[in-house]
């Protein structure tokens, strides 16, 4: 029977790991014997700040029977896939680049035909990542060949280009090569990141003269087994190739080759303009804790960092607005000392009135005008508008009718409960960009590092003007600030370059300047990347003019942009590139990636259900994240009973060792292949007629989960004052069947599977759970209830609370999600416990969870379905007793009446 090995790769996050069809996380355990990575390059050549990567790993099968290599990459968001080979046998296997659609067919196809084939997916507006796989014959080698392009962005006076290797195991012959040529000439390189410090630092070489710089790495062995980060499963870490070029033309660099032309436009020595900049601050109960407190340290930071020429607003906002000074006023030692003041005093609460906000702060910046300044509005928000207007259409046409392009909006994103591709459209409506900011321990630094992008503007209106170009990519732009650069790129008309003239036209201080050629700035090259950073740049704005339109024209733009991606080879998110691979008699692998993450976080399935031998079949799960990918890999084998339909799930209550041969099927809840696991360890999660339960414990550590019988009335959430509670039923096996919530004393929201109910005093409002409106707002008394198509946001106070609709094969049932809780500590019910918090001891046979006051032992994590995602996703999780997780009875939880 054919083995299975996982070659994981990853490129900014690099990643090598191996493991077997065990029901379990892979880990950094190998048989070193089983395979070997015996060659490991990356190859990295930029020329005009336009990178392409390669990456070349070959392994070999080292056993005397074949097995299964997974190839499994991630690379840097703004990085197009352009090509993926196998070598195998004297044979190559080429990936090709097909509409999304089409690729989805052809693979369905090479399904049919019992073929092999993987698919590279984009996901959402970016690339994430790439799996295939591929059997190799006992004692035979595979080598796998990636490469991506990238053009580097200029920030702070600098490009970066990341690298991050992990292959897992000690190679031989490893190396990471970068060659640099800028026709400008470098003005400085340097290498930083983890992996250029300690014992490693010595297995870097850089060179540089002149237009081209060097650099490799080429640790040894031992090298690779003691630096810092490093041990037996080797490199873990970063480079960062650090870089800038001359500037010594103020029209900057223009490059052509083959009638394309590419302008890279940062003049510098210009004086610096003074800004207006207001700063619209989100202090809703959802910035509770960390959020809030890093937002206060990042806003004093910046408020420091102020020129006293620089005039400056500060409002923050829930569902109403609160103001420092309700115009704008000089950044003074004494102002900016009273403004770090009231934002060492912002406390969270209330719902999200960002339309309010928005407007508030485009009236402060229109009715401050300054000759010879530049006006800035940033937005930093971590949710959905939830009071004032909350539909996201409107609040668009709102903004954009109050700023009239006069400035541009910045808006940041706090973590991945906001709508980011709302605050994505309202920002590239104004002139402006969103930024992610993850709600990690530097969230502080993130916020500083965007704000010191855009302090110092140089430019403002600036216009780019190609006298005898064509096809041009954008060339208006509201500000250019110190330390970043515009490029343009565009076809040269005619291929003539003697009628090519190029100019820009800006502002500075209140005065217009012109920067014109001058005699040489113009610079024929044989540079082949020109097209393509052309088509590069095309195709990403493209794709972002695309997110602003709606109907024909935006179906016309989507058009282009596939014929672009197509003609050009990207994978972008209208495209997939389809690898078909060699058939083996004996042996059918079938791995299809899917898009994700899913819209709050959460799981993709990849289906394996192809036979391998007569005995063994197989099922991947792999979990997306925003920054590094998981795989887990479950094994099934036959079970009796008609292929296709689940069978019971059914556990003593207690929990019990399950028989070897027992092998349980359980069907994922919404439209993907099933899903088919091998638990060894039933507990009453998996009881015959019992809700399943997740309790989140605090990270790294994974939630545990515990079952609830069918028909139970349950306590989720009650504060003794009695201003609010929260009740459910609980239908026989999925979920709730109905929810109430009571707040003040006469107000009650009743949701069923199939209304919603809003009463409040002699008032009754009925709302539908689909084919309503796409969002319809109702406030009564200290409730806003917010309806969606199979959801429902209500906020009361500090409390944010959602419950979704859940319709499942012919099934209908509720499940609510606490996306804030009021700050009382005596508050009661399920919703209010406390994350868990527990440390694993493992065992060879289990692993024990040790709580504060308890300690239970476990035989292995299994998977439940998380009802707070939308559609539902399974997840890992420790069984447990319902009183473990709930660190008390259950009988302390149900009421009598709902």
């Amino acid at each position: 029977m054919m083995k299975r090995t996982v070659l994981y790769i990853s490129i900014f996050g690099l990643l090598l790991a191996f493991g077997t069809t065990q029901p379990k996380l892979m880990t950094d355990q190998f048989v070193q014997a089983d395979w070997e990575i015996y060659s490991f390059h990356i190859n990295s050549t930029v020329t005009s700040r336009y990178a392409t990567t390669v990456i070349n790993s070959r392994v070999a099968n080292r056993k005397d029977e074949s097995q299964e290599i997974e190839f499994h990459v991630r690379i840097p968001k703004n990085a197009f896939i352009t090509k993926f080979r196998m070598f195998m046998e004297g044979q190559v296997y080429d990936g090709v680049v097909k509409a999304k659609e089409e690729a989805k067919k052809q693979y369905t196809e090479a399904v049919s035909r019992g073929e092999s084939a993987g698919i590279v997916s984009s996901v959402g507006r970016t690339l994430e990542e790439f799996k295939t796989s591929v059997t190799v014959a006992a004692h035979k080698k595979v080598t796998f060949e990636l490469t991506y392009e990238e053009l580097l962005k200029r920030t702070l006076g600098k490009y970066e280009l990341q690298i991050h290797a992990r292959p897992m195991q000690p190679v031989k012959d490893f190396g990471v090569d970068v060659h640099i040529d800028e026709k400008a000439g470098i003005s400085f390189i340097d290498v930083k990141g983890g992996l250029s410090t300690g014992v490693l630092a010595n297995a870097v070489t850089k060179t540089h003269v002149d237009k081209q710089a060097s650099i490799s790495f080429n640790p040894s062995v031992d090298q690779q087994k003691t630096c810092e980060s490093c041990g037996g499963a080797g490199i873990n870490g970063d480079l960062v190739i650090v870089y800038d070029v001359n500037r010594s033309r103020s029209l900057g660099d223009i490059e052509t080759s083959n009638g394309y032309f590419v302008h890279h436009f940062a003049p510098s020595h210009l004086p610096r303009i003074p800004k207006n900049v207001v700063f619209l601050i989100d202090k809703s109960g959802s910035m509770h804790g960390k959020k809030i407190e890093q937002t206060r340290t990042a806003l004093i930071h910046i408020l420091n960092d102020l020129a006293e020429d620089d005039f400056f607003g500060l409002i923050t906002f829930d569902h109403s607005l609160a103001y420092w000074k309700r115009e704008l006023v000089q950044a003074n030692s004494q102002n900016v000392d009273q403004a770090k003041q009231f934002a060492q005093n912002i406390m969270d609460r209330g719902g999200t009135n960002i339309n309010d906000a928005l407007l508030d702060g485009s009236r402060m910046l229109n009715d401050n005008p300054r000759k010879g300044s530049a006006s800035i509005l940033i937005l930093l928000t971590d949710g959905d508008p939830t009071s004032g207007v909350t539909k996201p259409e409107q609040i668009q046409s709102n903004v954009m009718e109050a700023i009239q392009d006069k400035f541009p909006l910045y808006c940041l994103g706090f973590g991945f409960d906001v709508n980011f591709k709302f605050l994505e459209k309202l920002s590239l409506q104004n002139n402006g960009i969103a930024r992610r900011i993850y709600a990690d321990s530097d969230a502080d630094l993130q916020l500083k590092g965007f704000y010191d992008e855009v302090a110092n503007p140089l430019l403002t209106d600036v216009t780019m003007i190609y006298d005898g170009g064509a096809n041009l990519t954008q060339t208006n732009f509201s500000q250019y600030y110190s330390g970043s650069e515009i490029v343009v790129a565009g076809q040269i008309t005619d291929n003539n370059i003697d009628t090519f003239s190029p100019r820009v036209v800006a502002i500075s201080r209140n005065v217009s300047i012109v920067f014109s050629e001058e005699k040489g700035t113009t610079e024929l090259t044989d540079d082949s990347n020109i097209q393509r950073v052309w088509a590069y740049l095309t195709v990403k704005q493209l794709l972002q003019k695309e997110l602003q339109l709606s109907g024909a024209e935006k179906e016309k733009l989507k058009n282009e942009t596939l014929r672009l991606s197509l003609k050009y080879n990207f994978v972008t998110p209208l495209t997939s590139m389809v690898v078909t691979k060699p058939t083996k008699e004996t042996t059918e692998v079938l791995d299809k990636p899917i898009e994700g993450p899913p819209p709050r976080g959460g799981f993709t399935f990849g289906s394996n259900s192809r036979n391998v031998g007569s005995t063994s079949q197989k099922v991947g799960l792999r979990r997306s994240q925003p920054r590094a990918g998981v795989i887990f890999k479950l094994q099934r084998r036959p079970i009796s009973g008609r292929p296709g339909v689940a069978s019971t799930l059914a556990g003593s209550g207690r929990g019990s060792q399950v028989s070897p041969n027992f092998h349980a099927e359980v069907r994922p809840t919404f439209a993907v292949p099933e899903l088919l696991l091998l638990p060894t360890y039933l507990p009453s999660v998996f009881a015959k007629n019992h809700t399943q339960f997740l309790h989140p414990a605090e990270a790294p550590a994974i939630s545990l989960c515990f079952g609830i019988p069918g028909e139970t009335i349950l306590r989720l959430f009650h504060l003794p004052t009695g201003e609010l509670s929260v009740n459910g039923e609980l239908d026989t096996t999925k979920g709730f069947k109905t929810i109430v919530v009571h707040f003040e004393t006469n107000g009650t929201i009743t949701l069923d599977t199939g209304d919603i109910t809003i009463e409040y005093g002699q008032q009754e409002q009925k709302r539908s759970w689909y084919g309503g409106p796409p969002q319809e707002t109702t406030t009564v008394g200290s409730a806003t209830v917010i309806t969606r198509n199979g959801e429902v946001d209500i906020t009361i106070g500090e409390m944010h609370l959602i419950i979704l609709h859940h319709r499942i094969s012919g099934d209908q049932y509720l499940w609510p999600v606490v996306k804030q809780k009021p700050s009382h500590d005596n508050a009661e019910g399920i919703l209010a416990q406390k994350p868990a918090v527990y440390e694993e001891e493992h065992q060879p046979s289990f692993t024990r969870l040790k709580f504060n006051n308890q300690e239970v032992n476990v035989v292995s994590k299994i998977y439940v379905l998380d009802n707070s995602l939308s559609p539902p996703m399974p997840i890992p999780c420790w069984p447990v007793s319902t009183q473990t997780a709930l660190h008390a009875p259950l009988g302390n939880f149900v009421i009598n009446s709902i």
